[in-house]
Order: structure tokens, then sequence, then C-alpha cells
């Protein structure tokens, strides 16, 4: 028996496999593609970058003096990735095309075994799951849908062998993804139809690229890529203080966001259209400097109005207007809160991951979750973040993992558990510190869920969730001691 399965090769997968291949441990990763990269492999639509500094966005041990731009683009990111995956000797451990299908615990082997769609069986003393949130379109539920007759698809979807050029395009959506898309489009495209249901507010994206000299500099003088990694970070996590701790911050963000659409947008209809109702922050903060720019181009319409219904060749909206095209391109995000409960998951005595999660997704410092022991998540519930980077708490979760581990060997623990009244009473102090924040001052948003819940993001600094990981509280866990029994022989029906 092997160590770890690790599921996914991301941000969290690969951070963890390295984490592995580091300490020692048996491993394997499993990979539903063919290539690594998760998140940046799975979004190739143009425009797409990161909003968050490229120095920012990268692990602490493995920083990057080549990147072109102060915001990544896509291939940059994803070329990264893949480098990180070389480098540190993991890729002979991913087994790609392996998409898991269902992972099981085992209380006499103390063990996780995990099916995937190719038939096999992988078992492994401890399982992580590395999958991340932005990998599963969500599609809107619209009348007609099926019947159109045009080009549709997801921006993470892409159709690269769709030519935009002369077409009239839909663009359903106006969150992170439509915001990058949409002006590329619209060079491109004939006419272009902007479905808006919420706009969001948008702020000034202070991009600009590093010159080969300052790539240079960075690569020869690795301390000062590491202070100016620093500085980024203290200025993303003074950002943060306006959503956990000073309001009067976003009320700045909110002048800030009426200036840059009064700067580029002179129609006082379209600057009435684009202009948020609610507080900024509510919903996620965009950054572009090319969007509004290109919504206020004359081939451009937004409508406010919500969809009706879809048919051979228009989309109809509820006044009755018809609006002929000949592509829906769709920017309405991924499925979030519920991104693990797609899979079959079933821990101690059975209990299937969307039983323990019927009224909401939730776990212990978004890692561990009772009822599913030796088994760890990365960017779980309420590890999301407003402002600043994920991969900071990628590592720093990853970092707890092990400490679980370790202290599960220290021991002599066959298996290491949440306790479930430690989970409840963490996530009972979550959510009234949630209740007081901007993201439940009314709007919607993916933060939250049907219920109006908000399972997605931390409530306070990163810096306190890395305080949080440092150590483990050894009385919020159970520690199995005992020997594994005789292995049993798992159907497919247990």
């Amino acid at each position: 028996m092997i160590d770890f399965i690790v599921i996914g090769t991301g941000f969290s997968g690969l951070g963890m496999a390295m984490r592995l291949k580091r300490e020692g441990r048996s491993f394997v990763v499993l990979e539903k593609a063919a290539s690594v990269g998760g998140t940046w492999r799975e979004n190739t639509y143009p425009g797409c970058a990161c909003d968050v500094p490229s120095h920012l966005y990268s692990y602490s041990f493995e920083p990057h003096a080549g990147w072109t731009r102060m915001y990544a683009p896509q291939p940059e990111i994803r070329a990264y990735l893949e480098g990180c995956a070389e480098k540190y000797g993991v890729m002979p451990h991913v087994r790609f095309g392996r998409e898991v299908i269902r992972a099981v615990f085992d209380e006499r082997q103390n063990a996780w075994f995990v099916e995937t769609a190719t038939k096999e069986t992988f078992v492994a003393r401890y399982l992580v799951f590395g999958i991340g949130a932005l990998h599963r379109p969500a599609y809107p539920k619209i009348a007609g849908l099926e019947r159109f007759a045009g080009r549709a698809f997801h921006s993470a979807r892409w159709d690269h062998a769709y030519d935009l050029r002369g077409k009239r395009v839909a663009v359903i959506g106006s969150g992170a993804s439509a915001v990058q898309l949409v002006p590329p489009v619209v060079a491109k495209a004939r006419a272009v139809t902007v479905f808006q249901r919420t706009p969001p507010w948008v702020l000034p994206k202070p991009d600009r690229p590093f010159t080969s000299a300052a790539q240079r500099f960075f690569a020869e003088h690795p301390w000062a890529m590491r202070a100016f990694r620093g500085g980024l970070y203290a200025l993303l996590e003074a950002a943060t203080a306006g959503f956990v701790v000073e309001p009067k911050i976003l009320a700045q963000a909110e002048r800030l966001g009426r200036r840059h659409i009064a700067a580029q947008i002179s129609d006082a209809e379209l600057r009435a259209k684009v202009t948020p109702d609610y507080r900024a922050g509510c919903k996620r903060i965009l950054i572009s400097d090319d969007y509004y720019p290109a919504l206020a181009a004359p081939s451009v319409e937004v409508v406010t109005e919500a969809i009706a219904a879809v048919d051979e060749r228009a989309v109809i909206t509820v006044d009755g207007r018809r609006h002929e095209v000949d592509a829906i391109i769709f920017g309405t995000g991924f499925h979030v809160t519920d991104a693990l409960t797609a899979l079959d998951v079933r821990g101690r005595n059975g209990l299937s991951i969307n039983a323990a999660w019927k009224d909401g997704i939730r776990a212990y410092l978004g890692t561990t979750i009772a009822g599913f022991p030796n088994a760890f998540m990365l960017m779980g519930p309420n590890t999301g973040l407003a402002s600043n980077s994920m991969v900071f708490m990628i590592e720093a979760q990853i970092d707890y993992a092990m400490k679980c581990v370790r202290e599960a060997d220290q021991r002599g623990a066959q298996a290491i558990e949440v306790r479930a009244n430690a989970q409840s009473a963490f996530n009972d102090r979550l959510q009234r510190r949630l209740a007081g924040r901007v993201w439940s001052s009314g709007c919607q948003s993916w933060y939250l869920d049907e219920n109006g819940r908000n399972s997605t993001l931390w409530p306070g600094m990163t810096l306190e969730y890395w305080a949080r990981t440092r150590r483990i509280i050894a009385t919020d866990y159970l520690f199995d001691t005992l020997q594994a029994q005789a292995p049993r022989v798992l159907s497919r029906a247990s």
C-alpha cells in the first residue's frame, strides 16, 4: 500500500505532490486530462490571465523571474506549473487519463480505495483532493437552448476552431471570465451582445510588462524577487482589511470604480447599465482596463433584460426582443460550492459526502472533514479569498495536512479524523464572523450556496489562516491506533 493518492494537477495537487516528493513519501497523482495544469489547462479563452500579481501567484519555494507581465497570461502560468512538475520529479508519479469516479474509505484496512473511469483501483493510506473549483463549467438553464442552430460553448471549453470574424456573438454573463474575454471577442466579431444580469465592480488594472532587464535582475538577485513578492503580499493583505476590518476601504474602491466608469464610458445610458447598485466587495471585485472601452464600442450592445428563451437563431429577452446571433459564449462561471459532491465519496461507515454536506459544505480549517478519516481537501470550504493569492492558502493547507500525518505517525495511528463537534464549533464561529462581512450585504454571488450560506470565503486575513494552521490541536482529532484488520473485498455497491 502506498502512502498517498492525490487527485488533480493544478496548484493544489502539484503543490502536494512536490511536498510528498521532498519528504520521500510514496504517492500517485490521478489526473483526468492528458497534461497537468488544472484551471490553467482548462481555461484557454482569449484574454485569460490571472488577477493576482504573477510573482505572488506562484509557489514560495519556486519563485519565477521570467514573468513577462505583472499579471501573467494563461499560457505562462500553465508553462510554470509544467516546469515545476518536471523540475521536482512529479511527472513519473502522475497517471494521466484517470478520471476519479469513486473513493471509499475501508475501516478494516484504514485505507482509501479510489476507482477511476478506466476501471482501475488505487489504494493508499491517505487521500488528498486537489481538484479545485474552477473546472466544472456552470451553464444557465434557458428554455430552448438545445434548439440553437449556431455555435455555443462555455469560456472554459473554448472552441478554438470557430472563427469569430464577421460573426454576431452573444456573451452571457459579466463575471471574471467575461470581463477578460469580451475585449478580444469585440476586436474580432462583427457585433457583440453582452447579456448582463448584474454589473460587476471593475477597477483599473495596474498591469505592465517586465522588461528583459527586469527579468535578469530578478534572476540574478533572488533577494530582490523575494522582497518584491513580500511587498505584493503586504499590499494585498492590506486590501483584505477592507473586507474584514475597515469597510471605509471598500468605499474608496467604489469611488475608484465610478471614476473608472466615467473616464472610459461617455454614454450616460451605458454608464447607468454598468454601475453597480450594491456595495463593492459583495461580489468579486474585478480589474480591467479594456472591458469598459469594449462595451462602449459601436458594435456592442449591453442588454440588462433577463433572458426568456433561445430559439434556432436568437436569444429572446423577457421584453420580447429577439437578438439574432451566430454564436453564444457562456461566461457563466463554475460549480464552486458543489465541486466535490460530483464524485461518489464515502467515508467511515459508508457515509457519502453528499449526505455529510446535505445542509451545505463544511470542513475543519477547510482541510479535514468529519466522517472522512485520512482525507485532506485543498482549497476546501471557506478557504477562498476576495483578495490576495490562493497559492498562499494552498501552501498553508499542505503544511497543515502534513502536520496531521506526522501527528498520526508519532502516535502510531492508522487513521486521523477531525471530531464532529470540533468541526461544528469551528464552522459556527466561522459563520458568525461571515454574517457581518460585506459578502452578506444583500447581493447574489457565487460565494453563497443555494441557501445563502457563505461556504466559499475565509472571513479573516490570510495571515490569520496561516497562524491557525501552524499547529495541530490534537484534542480536535480522533486517532485510530488499532492495527489494520484483514482486508475485505469492496464491491461496487459497497
